[in-house]
């Protein structure tokens, strides 16, 4: 697992506001369940002050987005809606004593449910600031200009960190040239340097020390759990190659050119991510063919 502070535990295991609130004037709805998370947020707000009397949560995701979700209901209730916007992404990771880095994009997904319901309650349509970016991660519908965003309010440096923050780039990695260009121009606008091999803060992992074989042996034994979920759909999947950070999977049956494969395989790299706690690519074997074929 990640190396989650007690707070991040508490708020999982114990988690305040679950629910939608009865008689709620604000409602803000973001993520996709195909993507892996969705959250919806329900608040109840007084008419003459404009402020958050109660604020509920549903949360379909991991224990990172219910802490973060539960984190932003306790956060947020009794404060002006004005006020409420100010809340950042960072501001709910510092109320859960931190989040691992992997995880941060669920403190994000909170941010925007809250600009969601804001926009609810005052009759306006959200459309997350994103509606004129163009669609650079496909596999989690991902725009630049969110990228943009979250790269500038949280300081990224690097695709891996932009992909911990927002996802984009986590699936079939294509859009990895395009995160690249992306933090180029932002921070020569800053005046600094794109450095392409640049990477994300490491987060304490537990699979560290592990041998390659071992290493092997543990995504052979999560590919073993989720099987039975593709084999239902009369599908599976074949570990071919790991190399690094990247593991090459072979998709076979129904699952083999599915119109949902990248996001069959962003599901797969999810679940690999957590069991492995470390950050890695899930591409398929075709991919590897084509590096060897250019030398990659």
């Amino acid at each position: 697992m990640w190396d989650y502070s007690e707070t991040v535990q508490e708020h999982f295991f114990n988690p305040r506001n679950a629910g939608a609130v009865d008689e709620a004037n604000a409602v803000g709805d973001v993520g996709s369940l195909s993507c892996g998370d969705a959250l919806r947020l329900t608040l109840k707000v007084d008419p003459e002050t404009e402020t958050i009397l109660e604020a509920g949560f549903q949360t379909f995701g991991c224990g990172s987005a219910i802490a973060s979700s539960s984190a932003l209901t306790e956060i947020i209730k009794g404060m002006s809606l004005d006020d409420a916007l100010k809340v950042s992404n960072q501001d709910i990771a510092d109320y859960l004593d931190g989040l691992p880095p992997e995880k941060m994009h669920c403190s994000v997904m909170g941010r925007e449910a809250l600009q969601a319901a804001v926009a609810n309650y005052r009759g306006e349509e959200w459309k997350d600031d994103h509606e004129e970016g163009a669609l650079v991660c496909k596999c989690f519908a991902i725009d630049a200009v969110m990228i943009e965003e979250t790269i500038r309010a949280n300081g990224l440096r690097s695709v891996e960190a932009v992909t911990h923050y927002t996802k984009a780039g986590g699936g079939c990695s294509s859009c990895h040239e395009g995160i690249e260009e992306i933090l180029g121009r932002v921070l020569a606008e800053q005046g600094e340097q794109f450095e392409v091999n640049a990477v994300a803060q490491p987060a304490v992992r537990s699979g560290a020390g592990l041998t390659n074989l071992q290493r092997i042996r543990r995504i052979e034994a999560l590919l073993d759990e989720i099987r039975p979920n593709l084999q239902r759909d009369h599908g599976d999947v074949e570990l071919v190659e790991v190399d690094g950070r990247h593991i090459y999977v072979k998709m076979t049956g129904a699952c083999a050119g599915c119109q949902m494969a990248a996001t069959t395989l962003g599901g797969i790299q999810q679940h690999l991510a957590e069991g492995l706690a470390e950050f890695i690519l899930v591409l398929p074997a075709e991919e590897l063919a084509r590096r060897a074929s250019i030398g990659g």
